[in-house]
């Protein structure tokens, strides 16, 4: 029984009644978003609860990351509305399983690992932003259907029942942690309305969650070139996308439970999520902050809860639709506008008098991309080109040369720094052709050339000095340096003047 437990990366210590009520409470929560997520993209309800259950299934059960929660999400919404409109569901069903093919293959290829390049100040940016946008969506629901802002009573009384929710949260958890607070604050608002009659919006005002288990079908399309090029680019999005919002929500549940997750195990479960998804009736989906947060904020820990929330979802769809129906959407709204104050990260506003200014400016245009362009894989390259480019130019500044003459009259030049192409124009300066002697050392002990500009820095530097008769010796070259000069001459002529085949770690007896 241990040894089944353990595949799942379950405990014998587990929590179960914590974990229990934490699926509950996210089986709630996940209910208004994956509607209105499936409205935005223009399709059924029904379709983003599809997905909901099948994606948060299998990613819970086979994920790389206990306690995440994965399913219907905005930035999928996003990605597939152009084409919902233009083509319809079927097309949208074929772009989701293309999507998880190319997840799958993303796993396998251990394409996780890239994370790791994804700066501190782009997480930074990228979850304050996506906080932003979990609040500002909250307020839709203070607008009246016409488009206008609500006054009066109805005002009040969502304003009202609102702040009573965020109250239960926030003050609970220091009475007792024995019950978990979003579900507590759920279940008083719902029977506070009920009991007292009060007249205030609920989750059926959306729309209809009554169906029945997630139809298998094969998509109605054609299965020709012309379809697969015109899915093609949607499904590498939304790939990329569910990839990118997946793998930063599981580094930031990693922080919070100081605990690993497995990014490469994360992406083939959830590339086989979408694929299954695509084949009963899903818009596809990936993992969630917001809900995510609520899971680990209600005390769970394992996979149990997911679980608990995807098969709860399906049954409330099949069989207590009436009753979640009823649920007050303040009470919901209360518990994303809680959610949204625990994913900003406060701390960052806290170090802008101590983070590099480029930092900074890297973070708050993230956050400017998610919130106004609601396309957070966007947010997240132009967040790491820009630290690329940042690093780049401060690295392109520190190449320095020593210069000296030994007792001989060569001169040595000791390079400090990496040669690459940012750096290339600073490392020429360095040099003084016409005035040095016939002999010139230049030592990488210090340096590193990187790239094709800083092979073509070489090339051009031998030749200036080549043209007045003076030579030039290489020293001190690592292994990778020698091994990418010497790949280069099929495409380059690399200018070493002693020794036209390239052998350029000169030996230390030829320069005494």
């Amino acid at each position: 029984m241990n040894k089944v437990l353990a595949l799942f990366d379950f405990s014998p210590e587990i929590n179960y009644r914590i974990e229990i009520l934490a699926g509950l409470t996210v089986a709630i929560a996940l209910i208004p978003e994956a509607v209105a997520f499936a409205m935005i993209a223009g399709l059924s309800p029904l379709t983003g609860l599809y997905a909901a259950f099948v994606v948060g299934l299998i990613t819970a059960i086979f994920g790389g990351r206990p306690g995440m929660i994965s399913g219907a999400t905005g930035a999928i919404a996003v990605v597939i509305v152009s084409l919902a409109v233009s083509h319809g569901p079927e097309y949208i069903f074929a772009t989701v399983i293309l999507a998880g093919i190319i997840q799958v293959i993303a796993g396998i290829l251990r394409l996780g690992k890239l994370m790791r390049l994804v700066p501190h100040s782009v997480i930074f940016g990228f979850v304050n932003g996506l906080a932003i946008i979990i609040f500002m969506s909250q307020l839709n629901e203070f607008k009246l259907p016409t488009g206008e802002w609500m006054t009066g009573a109805p005002l009040y009384t969502l304003g009202g029942l609102v702040l009573l929710t965020m109250v239960i949260i926030w003050g609970m958890p220091k009475i007792t942690k024995a019950f978990p607070p979003s579900l507590a604050a759920i279940l008083i608002v719902f029977g506070l309305v009920a009991f007292l009659g009060i007249d205030t919006r609920t989750v059926g005002d959306i729309a209809s969650i009554q169906g029945g288990f997630p139809p298998f079908h094969i998509p109605v399309v054609p299965f020709t070139m012309e379809t697969f090029m015109l899915i093609l680019p949607y499904a590498a999005i939304v790939a990329a996308v569910g990839l990118i919002e997946s793998l930063l929500t599981l580094n930031i549940i990693d922080e919070i439970t100081e605990t690993r997750g497995r990014s490469n195990k994360e992406a083939v479960a959830q590339g086989a999520a979408n694929i299954t998804s695509g084949f009963f009736s899903g818009m596809g989906g990936c993992a969630m902050i917001g809900q995510s947060l609520i899971n680990v904020s209600s005390g769970s820990r394992t996979r149990i809860a997911g679980i608990v929330a995807a098969v709860t979802l399906l049954i409330f769809v099949m069989f207590g639709a009436g009753i979640v129906e009823m649920l007050p959407m303040a009470a919901l709204v209360g518990l994303m506008i809680m959610v949204a104050i625990g994913t900003f990260e406060w701390a960052s506003l806290r170090t802008f008098k101590r983070m590099p200014v480029s930092d900074i400016f890297v973070m708050v245009m993230v956050t400017l991309v998610t919130v106004f362009l609601h396309n957070l894989a966007l947010a997240v390259f132009v967040g790491v080109i820009i630290a690329a480019l940042v690093f780049a130019w401060d690295n392109a500044k520190r190449i320095r040369a020593r210069k000296h003459i030994d007792e001989n009259g060569a001169k040595h030049y000791e390079i400090y720094g990496p040669l690459f192409f940012g750096s290339v124009q600073v490392f020429n300066d360095k040099f003084d052709v016409l005035n040095d002697p016939d002999e010139i050392i230049i030592n990488f002990k210090e340096s590193r050339v990187v790239d094709m500009s800083a092979i073509e820095a070489l090339n051009k530097m031998t030749e200036r000095y080549h043209k007045v008769g003076k030579k030039v010796y290489l020293t001190h070259l690592s292994k990778d340096c020698r091994k990418l000069l010497k790949n280069a001459e099929e495409i380059i002529e690399v200018n070493v003047l002693e020794d036209p085949t390239y052998k350029v770690l000169v030996p230390d007896s030829k320069l005494k």
